[in-house]
């Protein structure tokens, strides 16, 4: 006993494990931390910019410190900016443009992607092939159309080209996206005395809305803040949307730059809404459309 008494009190002490610093995890952190804020840079400036006074910035340069802090340039920007008018004509236009895109590519995917016919392999490469197409080539040719039609500075104008400038896009993730859906399904519906639209309808649409959700959020972004097709095709100040409306607000001596940013940033946060609320769908839809 004496003896394994005295072999437990010679044992050496156990030394603390000294855990190794991983500088390469900490290079890493400390690139993404500055990259993000080298990249949130101009949202933090237009903050900045849209709380200070035309006088401060003409005085002192866009970069000095605010000597004079406001927050009247967002009323301003709403009422004389007319970004409130702005902001319901991008309504407007997004909406029924949206609506349509989704309807028409989803009815077009369903058909590519569940029916089996000649030239489906063909029509889907078309898809694809015009999401590659340069959209600057066909201003002349849209701006001659829409005048031919009797539909230039209008907002159907907008509306009908962004919807067939979308489709094939929105086509080809949802033509992918309806492929990996269980025919089972359909073939029982079928055979239940089901009809195609209904199947379509009933079935198809409510597998698909992860998928609808991720191109939803994105088209909404994209078409609310297009300018090049608004600037083409809309003259009338009443029907520009934000983009173009905002645009207009630029002098030609002078411009009052801390009410078009507060405009600006007005106009962002529709869209900011749009993604918070179909953010959980945004993830996961493109998270199923990668892995199928």
């Amino acid at each position: 006993m004496a003896s394994t008494t005295q072999s437990i009190s010679t044992t050496a002490p156990v030394v603390p494990y000294k855990k190794k610093t991983n500088w390469g995890r900490i290079a890493l952190y400390v690139f993404l931390i500055t990259f993000t804020l080298v990249y949130m840079l101009p949202f933090f400036s237009s903050i900045v910019t849209s709380v200070r006074t035309q006088d401060d910035i003409s005085l002192h340069g866009f970069w000095s410190v605010p000597k004079e802090i406001t927050l009247q340039n967002y009323p301003d920007a709403w009422v004389q900016g007319r970004v409130s008018r702005y902001l319901l004509n991008s309504f407007i236009i997004t909406i029924p443009a949206l609506i349509g895109t989704v309807f028409l590519s989803s009815l077009s995917a369903y058909a590519l992607a569940r029916y089996r016919f000649k030239g489906n392999r063909l029509i889907y490469f078309m898809y694809v092939a015009g999401t590659m197409l340069p959209f600057q080539i066909l201003l002349l040719p849209v701006f001659l159309l829409t005048n031919k039609l009797g539909l230039y500075n209008t907002y159907w104008a907008v509306i009908i080209i962004h919807t067939a400038f979308q489709l094939g896009f929105v086509t080809f993730v949802l033509r992918n996206f309806m492929k990996t859906l269980p025919g089972e399904i359909m073939e029982a519906a079928r055979i239940d005395g089901a009809s195609e639209f209904g199947i379509y309808w009933r079935i198809v649409m409510p597998l698909t809305v992860p998928g609808i959700a991720a191109v939803s959020t994105l088209e909404f972004t994209w078409i609310f803040n297009d300018y090049i097709w608004a600037l083409i095709l809309v003259q009338s100040d009443n029907l520009k949307p934000v983009t173009s409306g905002l645009a207009s607000l630029q002098g030609q001596f002078t411009t009052n730059w801390p009410l078009i940013v507060a405009g600006a940033l007005l106009a962002a946060v529709p869209t900011l809404v749009v993604f918070f609320l179909l953010q959980r769908y945004f993830i996961g839809g493109l998270t199923l459309g990668s892995g199928k």
